[in-house]
């Protein structure tokens, strides 16, 4: 993470799902101090989304609204104007929050939430989630944005450039989609793996399990890992997708510390019951 923020190059984190790839770069933010701007993509997302939004629905309505009130050609063209109905994308207020936030105000837009106090003042983490999800226009169309530092909206005559701090762009996959090499060349690769070993993979997850749950028992936390280990150990060699991972575990411990508050002899008894809803995602696990 280091490495990419000092080469000015966007974090791609590789790794199987559960395996904590999301939540890393809301971390970072904490961190670091930063605001934080995550967006999930899909299989609807275009590149252009992650970096504005046109409002074309809204330009349409008040077109018909001030067509039917009469007015003047140039008065219809300032107020029609295509700048009043871009709202800048996550990677627009990531590259230049202050300019984001301009362009916002006109398009009677808002700026990301910040729940977790993040100051744009100390830069930016921005979180692109499961690009695999989208097409394959979705990381070719950034290329030149992630490459040059800067792209040009629609309708504009000024690029939006990096600010004064250069952006944290985390990005994610699931390997479910291989990924542009244009596109891989441009970035730093992180792959998150979980463990072979199953005494490392156990320290891990109660490591992690610690650090969510600081009230919970040992006992609790090393019975939720060894419930995991074994579903994952069975998905695995049958080869049956998603493998359960950290995520899944997380969930296995809120929902017995959720359901037996403060009684660890109940929790463990929860575990048993609860790991068949947690742990196994298909049939046949």
């Amino acid at each position: 993470m280091n490495a990419a923020l000092a080469a000015g190059r966007p974090l791609l984190v590789r790794g199987e799902p559960g395996t904590g790839k999301s939540q890393l770069a809301r971390a970072a933010a904490k961190q670091l101090g930063r605001a934080f701007i995550p967006h999930v993509i899909d299989s609807h997302t275009e590149s252009r989304d992650l970096l504005w939004n046109f409002d074309a629905v809204k330009r349409l309505a008040d077109a018909q609204i001030a067509g039917s009130l009469g007015g003047t050609r140039a008065v219809l063209e300032t107020e029609l104007a295509v700048a009043n109905y871009l709202h800048p994308g996550p990677l627009w207020w990531a590259f230049n929050w202050d300019h984001a936030r301009q362009q916002a105000e006109r398009a009677m837009a808002s700026p990301p939430a910040q729940h977790d106090g993040g100051d744009w003042g100390n830069g930016c983490v921005v979180l692109l989630d499961e690009i695999d999800k989208g097409e394959a226009d979705v990381p070719n169309g950034l290329l030149e944005a992630l490459g040059a530092r800067r792209f040009m909206p629609m309708g504009s005559l000024d690029p939006v450039c990096i600010g004064s701090t250069v952006p944290l762009v985390v990005i994610t996959t699931n390997e479910e989609r291989a990924l542009p090499e244009a596109f891989l060349r441009r970035c730093m690769v992180l792959f998150l793996t979980l463990p072979d070993d199953e005494a490392a993979l156990t320290d891990l997850l109660v490591q992690r399990g610690r650090a969510h749950f600081p009230k919970a028992s040992d006992a609790v936390l090393r019975r939720a890992a060894t419930l995991l280990i074994g579903d994952r150990r069975a998905a695995i060699a049958a080869q049956i997708r998603p493998f359960p991972g950290q995520a899944e575990y997380l969930d296995l411990l809120r929902a017995a510390i959720a359901l037996a508050p403060g009684d660890k002899e109940a929790q463990l008894a929860m575990l048993d019951d609860i790991a068949q809803y947690a742990l196994k995602k298909q049939h046949g696990v």
